[in-house]
């Protein structure tokens, strides 16, 4: 999984902390996290098609959320910045080498690996489409109550 996501949850928690209408240019949330701008942006567009985000043009534009972080999953970060292709993807090398020469009948079967990897991917997906973004800024203040007010903070909305 790339580091992608993990700054797109971070920007969506940031969002949420901010927690109100005006948006926050790209390059103002790569600021707060000391990330290149361009490929910070390339996630949040990412995260717009999605549906996580909505992007406002102009020159006080940037991003806000699209939704409540109750209504966003980790699955649909995961998804956003990283496309619905499957983590692994089965070559079938068991075809190849050794096994090159076999019967086909010996192939019918999905391949072990495959079979315990998908079955693997799909308990990781359903686990990520469980958690909601809500739950996670909830466990980031449990372990540093007084987040939000940094963030409002840094980002000059003390109060």
């Amino acid at each position: 999984m790339s580091e992608g996501v993990e700054w797109a949850v971070h920007c969506c928690l940031t969002l949420a902390w901010l927690g109100d209408e005006r948006p926050v240019p790209a390059a103002r949330l790569a600021a707060g996290y000391e990330l290149p701008t361009a490929y910070l942006n390339k996630q949040l567009q990412a995260l717009v098609r999605a549906g996580v985000l909505e992007s406002v043009a102009g020159a006080k534009g940037g991003f806000r959320l699209a939704r409540p972080l109750e209504k966003i999953t980790l699955m649909d970060v995961v998804a956003a910045v990283e496309g619905p292709e499957d983590a692994f993807q089965c070559q079938e090398i068991r075809r190849r080498g050794m096994g090159a020469g076999a019967p086909e009948g010996r192939y019918r079967a999905p391949c072990a690996v495959s079979t315990a990897m998908r079955r693997a991917e799909l308990a990781w997906r359903r686990a990520l489409a469980a958690q909601t973004l809500a739950e996670i800024q909830a466990a980031a203040e449990r372990q540093a109550p007084d987040l939000g007010r940094g963030v409002r903070r840094w980002y000059g909305q003390d109060g």
